[in-house]
């Protein structure tokens, strides 16, 4: 039987009687500690898969003791800089053992059924009863009483206004307007014709004297 669990952002498979190395815990050396994140428990005859977690499962351990892991260094350069630096580190760890798992999970009980078996007379007897139980009791019928009757009501007549409908206008045509056709002017005949007066020219003739 095993175990996935989940601690310091890792997850680690267990069983009973595993050291484990896992990221420091606020604990003390001896005392005990139960890990909750259980991701999966598989036993010989069924696997048990958490979404995300499986209910009710954990997993007990004992812190053995507190410590620093092994130095790491951790060198930086930038070349052509004249830049070096050099550091280091040392994590701290806890150093734990799996003492046992639990699921927590328990079988689900077989119910046990109390009913007795009944002789078939008194099965008969308590169908009837539960056949007279389930029939609506009869409702009293109460005497009719004759109610007094109203009398009617004179129909209301309506009075429909006839409505006045106004003469239609008929459309009136509008009038065509003729183009306006250009008379000629007329010629005027010789008759009517002014008199032109000859303007005769007078040709003054110019006599040359003869030089003597």
């Amino acid at each position: 039987m095993f175990a996935v669990i989940k601690t310091g952002g890792k997850q680690f498979r267990v069983q009973v009687g595993d050291i484990l190395e896992v990221e420091k815990l606020d604990h003390d050396e001896g005392q005990k500690i139960t890990f909750d994140n259980v991701l999966l428990i598989e036993d010989d005859k069924n696997t048990l898969i958490g979404t995300p977690v499986v209910e009710k499962a954990q997993v007990v351990a004992e812190v053995m003791e507190n410590f620093k892991d092994k130095k790491v260094l951790v060198f930086k350069k930038k070349r052509r800089k004249q830049y070096r630096k050099t550091s280091g580190h040392r994590q701290l760890l806890t150093r734990v053992k799996i003492e046992k798992i639990v699921t927590g999970l328990e079988p689900p009980k077989k119910k046990v059924s109390a009913t007795k078996k009944l002789k078939p007379e008194e099965e008969l007897k308590k169908l009837e009863a539960e056949v007279v139980r389930k029939k609506p009791a009869a409702k009293k019928e109460e005497p009719k009483t004759a109610k007094p009757k109203k009398p009617a009501k004179k129909a209301e007549v309506k009075k429909v206004e006839a409505k006045k409908t106004e003469p239609k206008k008929s459309a009136s045509p509008k009038p065509k307007t003729e183009p306006v056709q250009k008379t000629a002017p007329k010629k005027k005949t010789p008759a009517e014709k002014p008199a032109v007066k000859k303007v005769t020219a007078k040709v003054k003739k110019t006599t040359s004297k003869k030089e003597k």
